[in-house]
């Protein structure tokens, strides 16, 4: 996903000037594709010089309401049904955690339970967005925007019940390290099919 897809996705449900879609994003789009002002204002631009959008109406102070073009409604199909999404495999916060072992267990859980409360925070964050647009009324936009804030609740949610479960479980180790090197080593360095293997028994 790029902003450029984002405001021609927002513009398709009708015209809108820089504030309002500044506005909607604010209240929506943020979680998905954070976006600052300026990077709006210049993608607006660009999509303008481009003819993938127009201006339909001038107000004072410069104020102008933008619309999509033909051209710009067949990009943001084209986009939607013929690229597939990109999607990154690389987690920082995982990779922390596979070695978190060379820390004490308090270090340790005291890292897992931040990253609970990060997850508490955000899913929080997400319920109120739900409740801002209770009331506003059905559209397509609104049904499939639902649909994506949905996604953002279940996965914060999931992941605020995995960090405090693997908080707790530290939390009941002795004060040692729990792994030693040489097994880490060898989960390190195994084929795939032995990876595969071992991930069950870290679930248990």
């Amino acid at each position: 996903m790029s902003l450029r897809h984002a405001l021609l996705g927002l513009l398709s449900a009708g015209p809108a000037s820089g504030y309002d879609l500044l506005k909607t994003f604010e209240i929506s789009l943020a979680n998905v594709w954070p976006a600052t002002q300026s990077q709006l204002y210049s993608e607006l631009t660009r999509l303008d010089r481009e003819g993938l959008i127009e201006v339909a109406a001038e107000g004072p102070r410069g104020r102008k309401e933008y619309r999509i073009t033909g051209e710009g409604l067949a990009e943001l199909r084209h986009w939607l049904v013929e690229e597939p999404p990109t999607q990154s495999r690389r987690s920082d916060m995982l990779l922390r955690v596979f070695f978190l072992d060379t820390v004490t267990p308090d270090q340790a859980h005291g890292y897992l339970e931040r990253l609970a409360v990060q997850a508490r925070k955000e899913h929080a964050a997400l319920r109120g967005v739900r409740e801002q647009i209770i009331g506003q009324g059905e559209d397509a936009l609104r049904l499939y925007g639902d649909l994506a804030l949905e996604w953002g609740l279940r996965l914060t949610a999931a992941q605020r019940d995995w960090a405090e479960w693997a908080a707790a479980r530290i939390a009941a180790l002795p004060h040692q390290s729990t792994v030693p090197t040489e097994t880490l080593t060898e989960t390190l360095t195994a084929p795939a099919e032995t990876a595969e293997a071992i991930e069950p028994a870290a679930a248990e």
